[in-house]
């Protein structure tokens, strides 16, 4: 894969003009918060083909490029889009982490190297003629600037695609869950007591209507669940600790060290999951399933929940359809349920 990276002339420099370059700005990237920073010159490019982010002209794949960023921050945990560059089949390069900072793209190789991704051919295509001139340009470009060594090593090649469709199989399991923080979704700034950690209890709640299936609308839906908490019902701030969506995302409500307002007489000494959506007839799907167990095995590993923890539907200690039939049948067969 990618030998054509291989056969870059060794012309003198002058001969080459400098790339288009996209900048993040105008692709509409979120605020770049990676800090490693990287040294320049650095001895090295790598080179990685992303399947599944087919485009041709600048509007659609910056739209792909959103939707990788918000891949690789909120389902990979990542600080941003793992490489410095990205090449489009438009023949534009795009600004990734950029010159300066460290990308993701490769183990034991992120501070020394460039990482560049090709993105917008078809699976099982090789990218166009535009980009890959587009990459030449970009890697003597970065020679005479001085990004890159003069006597870097000619691309290094990942050895696996990265495909946004299907999880590469055999990867490492985490520990812990990608949390997505409070900053992510704009939470309001609250004040709320202190829990009483590690706690003693797991209520699984539903936050009944309809559920959310992408990073941008489960974001949506847990700031609007907040401002009906605190403006409606009066809480000092979202009542649960953590919400779950069918995108796979763990969301921080009010996090591991804050009461939240779910169950009256628990809030100090239970954690508060609530699964977003109304799961009275049909369960939660496997990715939020799998997302929440990972949770509460997070709150073990970490000290902010009891080994000994026992784990209960919201209808068991309060006068509520929730967290639904389809959801409590599913949560009754997890370890330490108890009805």
């Amino acid at each position: 894969m990618l030998l054509w990276l291989l056969v870059f002339s060794a012309l003198g420099l002058e001969a080459w003009g400098a790339p288009t370059i996209v900048s993040r700005t105008e692709w509409g990237a979120r605020s770049l918060t990676c800090r490693a920073p990287l040294t320049p010159p650095v001895a090295y490019v790598t080179t990685a083909q992303l399947s599944g982010l087919e485009c041709q002209e600048q509007q659609v794949c910056s739209q792909k490029l959103r939707g990788l960023q918000s891949w690789s921050v909120y389902a990979q945990g990542w600080c941003d889009v793992a490489y410095n560059f990205l090449v489009g089949d438009d023949g534009r390069v795009y600004e990734g982490v950029g010159w300066d900072v460290q990308g993701l793209h490769t183990q034991g190789y992120n501070s020394i190297s460039l990482g560049l991704a090709f993105f917008g051919t078809k699976e099982g295509s090789s990218p166009s003629q535009a980009a890959l001139s587009a990459a030449e340009d970009l890697i003597f470009y970065a020679i005479r600037k001085g990004h890159l060594s003069p006597r870097y090593i000619q691309p290094l090649l990942l050895k696996e695609e990265v495909c946004l469709t299907h999880q590469q199989p055999g990867m490492p399991r985490k520990a812990c869950p990608n949390i997505i923080p409070r900053s992510a979704w704009e939470a309001r700034e609250t004040y709320c007591p202190k829990m009483n950690l590690p706690a003693k209890y797991v209520i699984i709640v539903h936050t009944a209507g309809t559920p959310c299936n992408t990073p941008m609308d489960c974001q949506v839906r847990v700031r609007d669940t907040q401002s009906y908490h605190m403006d409606k019902v009066n809480f000092c701030d979202v009542g649960y600790n953590f919400l779950v969506g069918q995108d796979g995302g763990v969301y921080e409500g009010v996090g591991w060290h804050t009461q939240g307002a779910h169950t009256y007489g628990y809030n100090d000494i239970a954690l508060g999951i609530a699964f977003m959506g109304n799961f009275v007839e049909k369960p939660p799907n496997a990715a939020a399933l799998e997302a929440a167990q990972t949770l509460i095995q997070c709150a073990v590993g970490e000290g902010y929940l009891t080994p000994s923890y026992l784990l209960v539907g919201h209808s068991d200690v309060s006068a509520t359809l929730s967290p639904g039939k389809a959801l409590y049948d599913i949560i009754s067969t997890w370890p330490h349920f108890k009805q």
